[in-house]
């Protein structure tokens, strides 16, 4: 059965700004504490959905979650009525109150794993919200991504909801951004490649040693039973912890594969040479498989994280070629643009490049390929998803004229302090709730 590859990029949150609360990555520290633009963002991320859907891509919409998080304020002593609550968690703790604040939910490559119907046994599509547990304000998201996830894929005919993981930093996990799949096409059975930064139980493998490493081998092993995929199916892989202490917090910002490509650094996989050669032998395909390995002496790990140039997203269009969507940054590092028109000239499937503005997104640490999680789905499938998540043109003016109305032009970290700003937030998802068909998912719709 023919099958599509489905990106549902995450919609920015009207809370959108720069906390500074991500440890390990380079962007979301170096921003810290500097104004953000809410609707600028959203526009960006809405901006880049209609390029893909012009380009006769099928295009999803992942909506935001609700911001701030009262429940854990409430959680963590804070009393009163929500206007109260605020205020008193501005005065004692500021910092906390912008975690709440975070619409970090917007990078949907963390919000899940999930296996297409082809790799398992059950033959059915199978979603794990990721527990998200190193970062206090990402663990708050499991619950919602899930409710959002059933909300969008509600048919138990063909798919499966796994409960996240134990939030025990044991089984630390964060989804898609460390998860890759090679096929010869997205209806064929996979190669399932997750890469983890560490053994949570295995003190001989190695760690970074200055950053965390966020992806535990316990973690993705798990989520590959949980998905009852086939032995052939799955390959556990090691990130290089050199590259993770150097800004590289996720396996997204240094590796990235479609199909029958793998686009990689050659720094980012422990053992890389012995990696590489495990991947041939363990993939599926009878297609050849291209392995772009990035050299050190063309592209640094300093020039790599600052452009995100593997946190592009690698696209299948309908005659087969890919196309490399990049953010702007690679258009302006000198070294990143030169590499990518040598790429596109070579022999390989990757055709084309198209850049994109996501600055807002960009420097809080998150391209192209964190706004979006891939879901491989055949006609069936695709037939029974939500129709409201599904991008069209007519979704997208919707969603402009919902944007504009909704969100504000600047934040700064004294606008935490605003009451007002919860309400415009909430106000801006209960209409949203009816535009994306989404029931109850939101906590404060259930008071």
């Amino acid at each position: 059965m023919h099958a599509v590859e489905v990106n549902f990029d995450g919609l920015v949150g009207p809370t959108h700004n720069y906390a500074g609360l991500s440890y390990g990555n380079v962007a979301s520290l170096s921003h810290a504490s500097s104004h953000s633009n809410p609707k600028e963002a959203v526009l960006q991320g809405l901006e880049k959905m209609k390029a893909m859907h012009e380009l006769g891509l099928e295009q999803g919409i992942f909506a935001p979650h609700a911001r701030p998080d009262i429940s854990v304020l409430k959680r963590l002593g804070f009393t009163g009525t929500d206007s109260q609550i605020i205020e008193k968690a501005f005065k004692a703790d500021p910092i906390l109150l912008r975690a709440c604040y975070s619409a970090s939910a917007m990078w949907t490559a963390n919000a899940g794993t999930i296996s297409p119907s082809a790799d398992t046994l059950d033959g059915k599509v199978h979603f794990t919200a990721a527990n998200l547990n190193n970062k206090f304000h990402r663990s708050l998201e499991p619950v919602t991504t899930t409710a959002l996830l059933k909300a969008m894929f509600n048919d138990e005919r063909y798919f499966s909801h796994h409960t996240h993981l134990p939030a025990q930093g044991f089984f630390g996990d964060e989804g898609a951004a460390n998860h890759n799949r090679l096929c010869d096409s997205h209806a064929d059975t996979g190669l399932e490649i997750f890469v983890y930064g560490a053994s949570s139980f295995n003190s001989a493998l190695p760690k970074p040693v200055k950053f965390p490493a966020r992806q535990s081998l316990e973690a993705s092993q798990a989520v590959a039973r949980l998905h009852q995929l086939k032995p052939e199916n799955q390959l556990f892989i090691q990130q290089n912890p050199d590259v993770i202490d150097q800004g590289v917090f996720h396996n997204d910002v240094i590796a990235v594969a479609n199909g029958n490509v793998l686009l990689c650094h050659e720094q980012a996989f422990l053992h890389q040479a012995d990696t590489l050669k495990q991947i041939k032998q363990a993939y599926l395909g009878n297609k050849p498989l291209h392995i772009i390995e990035v050299p050190t002496n063309k592209v640094s790990i300093t020039d790599a994280v600052s452009s995100y140039l593997f946190n592009s997203q690698l696209i299948t269009l309908s005659d087969d070629s890919m196309i490399l969507v990049a953010p702007k940054e690679c258009q302006r590092n000198q070294a990143v643009h030169d590499y990518i028109q040598e790429m596109i000239l070579a022999d390989n499937p990757v055709q084309q490049v198209r850049f994109f503005d996501l600055r807002q997104s960009m420097q809080n640490g998150g391209g192209p390929a964190c706004l979006r999680l891939r879901v491989a789905l055949n006609s069936d499938e695709l037939a029974a998803v939500n129709p409201a998540v599904r991008f069209s043109e007519a979704k997208y003016n919707q969603l402009v004229s919902w944007a504009n109305k909704h969100y504000r032009d600047s934040l700064s970290s004294d606008d935490f302090a605003d009451p007002m700003l919860l309400t415009e937030s909430y106000q801006a998802l209960d209409e949203l709730t009816s535009l994306l068909n989404l029931g109850s998912v939101y906590p404060f719709q259930q008071e």
